[in-house]
């Protein structure tokens, strides 16, 4: 049948085909994601064995930081970013380190990581910040001492101090950057601490470690942004601070009805903790009485997944996947790692997942993908990269997190650190005899 030359029969067809097809506009919106932990530059492990000589601890960290020079792998890491145009990036060890020409002066900044980072890309990004608070989040510091971490780099320092010598420390955080399109979509922003600390030298040099958040709108949606660092020491047959800090993450947000996006290093593997007799190159929590093996209580990961969180990916399980680690140079993993990352199926040498993009609330994952785990390396994790849809889009707004302040260091760690340095310049004095 025609009507006035229409065909009515094709005019029925489309006019259904227009009602049932949604319109560009009414797309659920998506978002992507990056995790990233852009590594202080220095093997913290072997300097811990070097104390109590600090002096020797801050040369062997210093003379690594230069040899891994942040202001090249800045550049290899903004190229990475650039390839994928990740929405939001979840920074971990976003670094400053300082330095002190004596006793009496003003500490100064000699890198900064995340400015490096964010002017190799050319301005395009920004951390997300409101209100005079950015998201950035001071974590684990070791501050310039004088005597106790004095360091030689008389090319640097002669330019910087007059002089060849400096002592210097450093600072570590968490840091979320967004393209610089989003920064008038930002909402709010918070920093906090975790409760539980890891003390190397009893109530003198204790790890701290937190969060940053920001509540972003996503074409119009508000989602909640989360990044954080958990501590990757661990006690034996004790539960480990990361799982007891992931404990505190979880009551921390369990208000937020907000599609939410928690990005991290979680130093946590599903394999934890791991029976005596299973291969454990990365010397990840082991099985005991307080955490037998596979106890959720004592797994930063499993407790995420059991208050609701779906890991974004890809699956964790999968050998490939694996996102730790390199050697301090970046060169790439020692032999025996090697070995044994290619004996589980990770033909890098990668033998550990630690970094993760968790959800909840409304945020389904669309695709995922670990990313820099082949060389050069720019950093001593591989990342993970992952594309979401907002499904939740009648969202509101949800209270802010709790917030936790830093803990202050206290009269009796200022004269442990005098009486510390004293020790050392000691030691030291008779190291030179």
């Amino acid at each position: 049948m025609k009507l006035r030359g229409v065909n009515v029969g094709l005019l029925t067809s489309l006019m259904a085909a227009i009602l049932i097809t949604p319109s560009a506009n009414s797309a659920e919106p998506t978002v992507t994601v990056m995790s990233r932990n852009i590594y202080l530059g220095a093997d913290v492990g072997v300097a811990l064995e070097l104390i109590p000589n600090m002096p020797a601890a801050a040369q062997f960290m210093w003379d690594q930081v230069n040899k891994n020079d942040f202001s090249k792998r800045s550049i290899a890491l903004a190229a990475e970013i650039k390839k994928y145009q990740p929405d939001v990036i979840g920074l971990q060890e976003a670094t400053i380190w300082y330095c002190k020409k004596n006793a009496w002066s003003k500490k100064t900044e000699i890198f900064n990581f995340t400015d490096q980072l964010l002017q190799a890309l050319g301005g395009d990004y920004v951390l997300a910040s409101k209100d005079g608070t950015t998201a950035f989040n001071p974590g684990y510091s070791i501050n310039p001492i004088p005597f106790l971490t004095m360091v030689k780099d008389p090319d640097r320092f002669q330019k910087i101090f007059g002089q060849d010598k400096a002592a210097c420390g450093f600072q570590i955080g968490d840091a979320l950057a967004i393209k610089k399109s989003l920064a008038g979509e930002v909402i709010r922003v918070g920093n906090t601490e975790y409760e539980a600390s890891y003390s190397i030298v009893p109530t003198l040099m204790t790890i701290y470690r937190g969060y940053t958040w920001a509540d972003i709108k996503i074409s119009g949606i508000p989602v909640r942004f989360v990044t954080t660092h958990l501590e990757s020491i661990w006690d034996e047959n004790k539960i480990p601070n990361a799982a007891k800090q992931a404990t505190q993450l979880i009551s921390d947000v369990k208000e937020t009805k907000m599609p939410l996006v928690i990005i991290g290093d979680f130093n946590s593997d599903p394999r934890d903790p791991r029976p005596s007799n299973a291969a454990n190159p990365g010397l990840q929590p082991k099985a005991s009485e307080e955490c037998p093996a596979g106890d959720s209580r004592c797994n930063a990961y499993r407790l995420m997944q059991e208050a609701g969180f779906n890991d974004a990916g890809p699956d964790s399980s999968n050998p490939t996947t694996y996102t730790w680690g390199m050697d301090a140079l970046l060169t790439g993993p020692d032999p025996d790692r090697l070995k044994a990352g290619q004996a589980m199926g990770n033909e890098y040498g990668f033998t550990d997942r630690l970094d993760y993009i968790f959800t909840k609330n409304g945020v389904e994952v669309t695709t995922s993908q670990v990313i820099g785990f082949k060389a050069p390396y720019a950093t001593d994790h591989a990342g993970v990269f992952a594309e979401f849809t907002i499904t939740e889009t009648s969202a509101i707004e949800s209270a802010d997190l709790p917030s936790h302040k830093p803990f202050p260091i206290s009269f009796w760690q200022w004269v442990g650190i005098a009486l510390l340095a004293l020790v050392t310049w000691q030691i030291v004095r008779r190291f030179r005899r």
